[in-house]
C-alpha cells in the first residue's frame, strides 16, 4: 500500500475543496440566499448538494473523461438549461422579503432548498468541466499505482467541501438575526445579481462549446 499517494490524495482533494468552497459560484450563492430566505438547516441541506451531485460525477468522470469532455453538445445543453435556471432564482432574489416572527415559527422546506442546491449544482457546466477535466484526470493517474488514492482524493474533496459551505451558512445565519433590513435586501440583490450574471456565463460557455461543434 502506497500510503505516502493516498495522503498526498487526500491532502491535494482537501486544497481543491476550500479553493472550489470559497470561491464565488452558484452554489455558494445558492447557499446564501436558502439561509437568507429561509433558515439555517436550509443553508446546510443547499450546502450538501455536492455529496448527490459530484459524487455519481466521481464516477462517470473517472471511466469517461475523455469522452464527456469531448462532447460539446452535452456541455451546451446543459450550459443552456442552467441558465435559465440561474436567471429564474436570480429574478426571485429583488422580490424575498426578510423572514417575519411568524415566517420564522413556520415550517421551513428543508427538501425544496436541498433540491434547488442540487439543481444548482447540476445545472452548473463548471462542475462538469472540473471533473472530467481535473479531478477526473487526477484520479486516473493515480489509480495505477494504488487504487486507494483516487478514493482518498474524492471522499476528502467532497467532505471538505461541504463543510465549508456548511461553514458558510452558519456565519450568515448568525449574521442574519442582527442585520438591518437595508443590509439584508442589499446582500439579496447582490445575489440576484450575481445569478444572474452566471446564467450570462453559463449561456457564453454554452456558445463557447457550439462554436467547437
Amino acid at each position: 500500500m502506497e500510503t505516502n499517494l493516498i495522503l498526498a490524495s487526500a491532502f491535494a482533494g482537501f486544497l481543491l475543496a476550500i479553493i472550489e468552497g470559497v470561491k464565488p459560484g452558484p452554489l455558494l450563492t445558492m447557499v446564501i440566499r436558502e439561509t437568507l430566505s429561509g433558515d439555517l438547516r436550509s443553508g446546510l441541506w443547499t450546502a450538501s448538494a455536492p455529496i448527490f451531485t459530484d459524487g455519481p460525477l466521481i464516477i462517470v468522470s473517472f471511466f469517461f473523461a475523455s469522452l464527456i469532455a469531448d462532447n460539446s453538445g452535452i456541455l451546451v445543453l446543459i450550459s443552456i438549461l442552467g441558465a435559465a435556471f440561474m436567471f429564474k432564482m436570480g429574478i426571485e432574489c429583488f422580490n424575498i422579503e426578510p423572514p417575519s416572527v411568524t415566517m420564522i415559527l413556520e415550517p421551513v422546506s428543508s427538501k425544496k432548498a436541498f433540491g434547488r442546491g442540487v439543481l444548482t449544482n447540476i445545472l452548473n457546466p463548471n462542475v462538469y468541466v472540473f471533473w472530467f477535466l481535473i479531478g477526473g484526470p487526477i484520479m486516473a493517474a493515480s489509480v495505477e499505482a494504488e487504487p486507494l488514492a483516487p478514493i482518498a482524493y474524492a471522499l476528502s474533496f467532497i467532505l471538505c467541501i461541504i463543510l465549508v459551505k456548511c461553514g458558510v451558512a452558519i456565519a450568515i445565519y448568525r449574521l442574519r438575526d442582527g442585520m438591518p433590513i437595508h443590509i439584508y435586501k442589499a446582500v439579496l440583490t447582490v445575489c440576484g445579481f450575481a445569478m444572474i450574471l452566471f446564467a450570462a456565463g453559463y449561456l457564453g460557455f454554452a456558445w463557447t462549446q457550439i462554436q467547437s461543434i
